[in-house]
């Protein structure tokens, strides 16, 4: 009787392709991801570091310094621009931040006639070009001007009341749309559970909605600030004479020359926004 030999069974090889394209594709996305940091920071890292250096010209590493910094404080254009810029950004945050987290409450506790137009106007301000943004506030102010010379025969010019006003104008959208968010999974059972409990809607607020909407609150703000920084094109537009601000100071000092004052006011505002986004962390991180 002749027996059938069993033939040895062939192991399964599909687990291990299947890693080794994972393990490509894992370096893939690591490789991707490093370059992709890079693109963002280097520039960063290259500024402050060029802030540092004793090349005239801040083109070249050839040798360390702090005189940059020394420089920076002496120069009362630049420290005037920067205290202007701050006062800007500072003002027009706050009132951004109010009228903005008004208006989400109102856009999503409640239905009134208008409402889909005035959310589509509540976007206008970020769709559109900022140049266009910067045009009609120009056109505003001038048309507002008018009238008032009119009225009271008093002539206005652009001031940094001017550019605070179109920093708010522009700054009340992004604020809208970071605290509408973080009202999306809000649960009004608290509020309802709160005046069951006999308090009243204004202790509702504070005690319940406000602290819960909080971190929305605090991102839309810091985002006003931020953007009210950096703008330049709107603050170009809407400012007067003797109110100078740092982004059209610095635009006019490189059109000048390039110093390294440049890379060390850049500087001085990067550590300022960090520091603003670390203080914030840490009250989100308290408040939890």
């Amino acid at each position: 009787m002749i027996e059938a030999t069993s033939q040895p069974q062939a192991r399964p090889t599909a687990p291990r392709i299947e890693g080794r394209r994972r393990s490509w594709r894992t370096a893939l996305l690591g490789i991707h991801s490093a370059l992709m940091y890079f693109f963002l920071y280097a520039p960063i890292v290259v500024l402050v570091l060029f802030s540092f250096t004793t090349d005239g010209f801040g083109v070249r590493m050839t040798g360390f310094t702090f005189d940059w910094y020394g420089r920076l404080l002496n120069d009362d254009r630049l420290v005037e621009a920067s205290l202007n810029t701050l006062k800007v950004a500072l003002v027009s945050t706050i009132v951004s931040t109010v009228i903005g987290t008004l208006t989400a409450l109102a856009m999503e506790r409640f239905r009134f006639r208008g409402k889909g137009a005035f959310d589509a106007l509540l976007y206008l301000p970020i769709v559109i070009p900022e140049v266009v943004m910067a045009l009609a506030l120009l056109a505003f102010f001038a048309f507002s001007f008018d009238i008032v010379e009119v009225l009271t025969g008093q002539r206005l010019r652009n001031s940094l009341v001017t550019v605070i006003i179109a920093h708010i104008a522009f700054s009340i959208s992004f604020v809208v749309v970071v605290v509408r968010a973080s009202l999306q999974g809000f649960d009004r059972r608290l509020e309802e559970a709160a005046q069951d409990l006999g308090a009243n809607e204004w202790h509702t607020f504070w005690r319940i909605t406000f602290p819960l909407i909080l971190p929305g609150i605090i991102g839309g703000a810091l985002l006003a600030f931020t953007l009210s920084l950096d703008d330049f094109i709107i603050s170009f537009f809407t400012t007067g004479p003797g109110a100078s601000l740092l982004p059209v100071e610095v635009y006019a000092s490189v059109k000048r020359s390039i110093t390294p004052k440049i890379n060390a006011i850049s500087t001085v505002m990067l550590v300022l926004s960090m520091t603003l986004v670390a203080i914030s962390q840490f009250i989100q991180r308290q408040r939890r």
